[in-house]
């Protein structure tokens, strides 16, 4: 997806128009919309439509279908209260860096909307003012593919134990160069499958699900011998020995740009990739898809999995190939009781290159994550900024906030000054449920939670300013 650079100089760093100061008003006082009633099928609806049912609809990983009235009334309460607090849509990117084209995020019409439709009672309303719901074939996202890519045979996973990595090969019989336009993997079971990478293997090239399990584990080990890896289980883990290197651009740094034989990839929340006509990736005659899935032992009982890959070809020969990189560092190591633990890892690029898609992917431990490019010229430019912000700014200094009750400098600073910057947003606009405060009476009211909701700090750089510096626009 390629972004569009887009600056702005706003309040200090908004990030959104959602508050912690009127966050608990805001969830109990009822929302609506003057002089008018508010129902699903004219109002509500084709905004699930648009933002929601990729991920709500049968099939999918959501608890429940967005495409059906009946499916999600009994939901309502709940949707008011993820999309109030804005967990709902998902969507971690900083706006003030790239404009994606994937971008989930509610305009804050549409969540005075739906809030006003479940406060109002969440009535269906007539059946003539509902819009065509998207149609998802076979629960595919792509539409019906060219062609399906399932793994031989049904998995079997245990009941506890710990996590596994398990893969699979599937035989493509291509007796020709292939041309990908749309890839989409699907789990076959999503309580238990964490992510699914699915990795294009030249021809020739061993294809494991035709070796007995002793064959491909003496083969595993073999190529493990001189990587910084080695098996427990069904798990890989950084030998003891590895050297550390937290900064990965350093000269000698961890893993820099890995291979770039990813054909696409599964985890909840990815998109299926799909790239514009011209653009393509090309899966070599004779080719395996190797197939790495994650497994989680979460289900607690015998699980049972099998995923596959659908693929729509281009209708010709693509002008550009596109190819997907990892780029990481595998040799960071992180103290015991280290709050804030920054990793670093570089990429170099060897020829010009368009940049379509980020994906971030860290587990329980990673906080945020940001790219940034540096050009020849000295020049560097920020990418994408995922979470740190967007999770830290209903903060309180005072250690009254959530998500995570964080408290006077353990809360990121970039999220103190969003907290100040969304809170006078806020207050000097008017909302379906408030007037307008002028911006002396909304500077007051920052001042008055110095040393308790706002960072004493901020507020004083505030008062440098004068409130006369702050303005509506």
């Amino acid at each position: 997806m390629p972004f569009k650079r887009k600056f702005a100089l706003t309040l200090l760093v908004a990030l959104a128009l959602s508050i912690a100061l009127l966050a608990t008003a805001r969830s109990s006082a009822n929302v609506r919309l003057p002089g008018k009633t508010v129902t699903f099928n004219k109002d509500v609806a084709p905004i699930f439509f648009n933002k929601c049912s990729e991920c709500h609809h049968q099939g999918e990983a959501a608890p429940f279908s967005t495409l059906a009235y009946k499916d999600l009334r009994p939901w309502a309460k709940s949707i008011r209260e993820k999309v109030l607090s804005r967990e709902m849509p998902p969507w971690h990117a900083d706006p003030h860096f790239g404009h994606f084209s994937n971008d989930r995020r509610l305009s804050q019409t549409e969540i005075d909307t739906i809030v006003a439709w479940v406060d109002g009672g969440a009535i269906e309303g007539s059946p003539k003012d509902l819009p065509a719901a998207p149609k998802y074939v076979d629960g595919w996202k792509i539409g019906k593919p060219d062609v399906v890519l399932e793994m031989p045979d049904e998995f079997t996973l245990d009941a506890s134990g710990p996590d596994e990595y398990q893969y699979f090969d599937i035989a493509t019989n291509f007796t020709e160069d292939k041309y990908v336009q749309l890839a989409e993997a699907r789990p076959g079971n999503r309580k238990i499958v964490h992510h699914i990478l699915a990795f294009i293997v030249p021809a020739g090239t061993p294809n494991m699900s035709k070796m007995t399990k002793e064959m491909r584990d003496k083969a595993m080990e073999a190529a493990l011998k001189n990587s910084p890896f080695y098996r427990d289980g069904f798990l890989m883990r950084i030998k003891e020995d590895q050297p550390v290197y937290d900064d990965g651009c350093s000269e000698k740094g961890g893993r820099g740009g890995g291979n770039d034989n990813i054909l696409t990839g599964y985890a909840p929340g990815h998109n299926p990739d799909s790239w514009e006509p011209g653009i393509g990736k090309k899966i070599p005659a004779g080719s395996v898809i190797r197939f790495q899935i994650h497994y989680s032992k979460v289900a607690g009982s015998v699980q049972k999995d099998r995923s596959s890959v659908g693929l729509v070809f281009s209708k010709e020969p693509p002008q550009k190939l596109i190819l997907t990189r990892s780029v990481g560092n595998i040799l960071f190591k992180i103290l015991p009781g280290a709050e804030n633990h920054p990793v670093t890892g570089c990429w170099t690029l060897k020829s010009d290159t368009r940049i379509y898609a980020l994906m971030p992917h860290m587990h329980l431990r990673g906080k945020a994550m940001e790219y940034k490019a540096f050009y020849p010229d000295g020049k560097s430019e920020v990418l994408g900024v995922a979470e740190r912000i967007a999770r830290a700014h209903h903060e309180r200094w005072d250690g009254d906030g959530y998500p995570d009750g964080l408290g006077a400098e353990a809360i990121p600073l970039e999220a103190r000054l969003v907290h100040v910057a969304d809170v006078f947003d806020v207050l000097v606009h008017e909302r379906p449920y408030k007037e307008a405060w002028s911006v002396e009476d909304a500077a007051g009211e920052l001042r008055a939670g110095s040393g308790t909701q706002f960072d004493p700090t901020v507020i004083s750089a505030f008062d440098a300013l004068g409130a006369g510096s702050w303005t509506t626009g």
